[in-house]
């Protein structure tokens, strides 16, 4: 598949409520926490998009660009609607999208890449990867195509990212790692304290 084709875009629109405050922002290893997908990002794409709702610091780079929820509080569903419709209303030519997470810093580009070597683009419109028995929502690469029936599906009250992907019809693509589970994400400190102890080793 063309890289060309696909825009990665981390969600970063979440109010963090089990956190107590926007974990995008908080500092791992001296590193904001966004900060961590972003650098995979920039060495694999050229342009990234990200969906957030407050002012949020990330790093410097011409290849950012932040945009706002068309619809918010919707989910991250709305970020992915979000996303097409910024596609659609700057005339760009990118056919698919490629969601990411803020809080998950373990993840490395070459598992992006893996995933896109194991997809045939013409089996499905909706791809997540799955480790052992869980699949990862957020971690997922959407056709463009979608997004009139995402936006259709928004106003009808859809916002479970599973459920929509469910009714839609998704594709899994299995992967599997010996080691740190490179999907942990972070919702509550507890979560944070253990990801630490990851860095620390």
């Amino acid at each position: 598949m063309d890289h060309n084709n696909i825009l990665p875009v981390v969600l970063a629109g979440g109010k963090s409520k089990r956190f107590g405050e926007d974990k995008s922002q908080v500092k791992l290893g001296g590193k904001l926490l966004i900060d961590y997908i972003l650098s995979e990002l920039i060495v694999e794409f050229n342009e990234i998009l990200i969906v957030a709702n407050n002012k949020i610091k990330h790093i410097s780079s011409d290849k950012i660009i932040k945009i706002e929820d068309y619809k918010k509080e919707v989910g991250p569903l709305g970020g992915i609607f979000s996303a097409m419709q910024w596609i659609r209303d700057n005339k760009k030519s990118y056919q698919w999208i490629a969601s990411f997470p803020a809080d998950t810093p373990l993840f490395k580009i070459n598992i992006f890449r893996n995933f896109l070597q194991k997809i045939n683009e013409k089996e499905s419109e909706l791809f997540f990867i799955k480790t052992d028995k869980k699949r990862h929502n957020i971690f997922g690469l959407w056709s463009i195509d979608l997004v009139d029936q995402l936006g259709k599906d928004l106003e009808n009250g859809s916002r479970k990212v599973e459920k929509w992907a469910d009714n839609i019809g998704v594709k899994t693509i299995n992967m599997s790692f010996e080691k740190n589970d490179p999907f942990f994400n972070i919702n509550t400190k507890e979560d944070f304290e253990i990801i630490k102890k990851n860095f620390n080793d």
